[in-house]
């Protein structure tokens, strides 16, 4: 009785502290936001009141329920979507994945025009990537790139759906079954996206070896923090869930003991045969679990997912036919056919007509409250994390990379989110168009 008190109390608390405020012309326009209402607070607080802290029923009840929506049997919930990268790649290093396994010196085809945690993951597994250019307007990798990027230490392809826009998921899973090479997506911008493939609708994240999302609030969902890892293979499953809880054997959740019924009599390495097998180690792993807290609220933003990409794209459909008129000075961007992107941003490209500069074009947007990015990296072997490594030695360029350094220099986006209402919409075309 006092708990459902305590949660009547929190509905109360939202409608009077939550309220959306009326947007006039003027006001701050945000990228990215968050989307929420009570159920997130009520989840939140009877996680909280239940004080298992640690992942529990919530991350159960969360990674089936992500599993069914992406149509894959395997989801492991993370703490972030930088460490579902990083368990995505450190997977392919498993031993138990034989000659197939990524060792240290093998090669990853990715673009350099990209979120640094798709590429980081490789360079700290011991693998070298390897980049090739992108195109204008999808922003995603140049698949005619692609053969000449291979060599006979390729292992894998890592890529992101750049800014939600799918990637060609027929040319590249087609490139990598013929080189019986991993597929890893990076879905982190794109979670709800669907493709057509040989007459099936396929979800984002679910057509390569490994998908990948991240859960911060500027994207698709949220639990503030946050990251899932989803997969059909089940040795790949069985190898990220033991790499996620420090590398153990063991397939326990929390709380639960001798679920194989074998804990003391197994022979595991050089250990004593009977060693405790829930403290057997089979990988050198890490603890990137999320807490019950986070899955909780995880689970009442799920309940509005098939909304949230329902808006991003109307949205940036939106945006796309008010931007129309300028496309003579700006490139808008395209979707391929067949397929149908849950869009994580608006991108534009300044054309090189235009007597502004991206610079002065972005200045007089944030001036007029209108939040702008970039292309994230823009080039991420010009940073400063990069200047101690050595081209064909730590990472290959394969081309000169030439429209990735165009994107660095002249494009921008905005956001799509489901927190904006038509007049954000409205103004921002009117802004954007004042701009040029």
């Amino acid at each position: 009785m006092t708990k459902e008190k305590i949660l009547d109390a929190v509905k109360k608390y939202y409608r009077e502290n939550y309220q959306e405020k009326e947007f006039k012309s003027g006001d701050r326009i945000n990228y990215a936001g968050r989307v929420y209402d009570e159920h997130e607070l009520v989840n939140l607080v009877d996680s909280s009141l239940e004080f298992w802290l640690t992942a529990g029923k919530y991350t159960r009840e969360f990674e089936k329920r992500l599993a069914d929506y992406l149509g894959v049997p395997f989801c492991a919930l993370v703490n972030s979507g930088s460490s579902a990268n990083l368990l995505a790649v450190a997977a392919l290093t498993s031993p138990l994945l034989g000659e197939r396994r990524l060792k240290k010196g093998d090669e990853v085809i990715t673009v350099a025009a990209a979120f640094p945690t798709t590429v980081a993951p490789i360079l700290q597994c011991g693998a070298v990537p390897v980049f090739i250019d992108i195109e204008i307007p999808s922003y995603n990798a140049d698949v005619s790139l692609l053969e000449n990027a291979l060599s006979e230490k390729t292992k894998a392809v890592f890529l992101a759906h750049s800014l939600g826009n799918i990637f060609d998921l027929k040319a590249i899973s087609a490139f990598c079954k013929k080189n019986d090479l991993w597929l890893l997506e990076d879905n982190c911008d794109a979670l709800g996206g669907t493709i057509e493939i040989d007459g099936e609708l396929r979800m984002t994240g679910t057509v390569g070896d490994i998908g990948t999302s991240s859960f911060y609030p500027a994207h698709q969902m949220t639990m503030g923090e946050g990251g899932a890892v989803y997969t059909s293979n089940p040795l790949l499953n069985k190898i990220v869930r033991s790499m996620r809880d420090w590398g153990r054997e063991c397939v326990c959740s929390g709380g639960q003991d001798n679920l194989c019924g074998h804990r003391f009599d197994g022979q595991f390495g050089t250990l004593p045969k009977g060693y405790d097998h829930k403290y057997v180690y089979s990988h050198i792993g890490y603890n990137l679990k999320v807490t019950d807290m986070q899955a909780a609220i995880g689970c009442a933003q799920l309940d509005k997912l098939p909304d949230f990409v329902k808006r991003r794209q109307e949205n940036w459909e939106k945006l796309r036919a008010g931007l129309e008129k300028m496309s003579d000075v700006l490139i808008l961007p395209e979707k391929d056919d067949g397929s149908k992107p849950c869009w994580f941003g608006f991108i534009m490209t300044v054309r090189q007509e235009c007597k502004k500069s991206r610079n002065e074009i972005v200045r007089f947007i944030e001036d007029h409250n209108i939040q702008t990015r970039n292309l994230f990296a823009g080039n991420i072997i010009r940073h400063p994390a990069f200047q101690n490594l050595s081209e064909g030695k730590d990472y290959r360029v394969v081309g000169s990379l030439s429209v990735t350094d165009y994107v660095m220099n002249n494009s921008f986006w905005v956001g799509v989110y489901p927190g904006l209402t038509d007049e954000m919409i409205c103004e921002m075309i009117s802004v954007i168009t004042a701009a040029l």
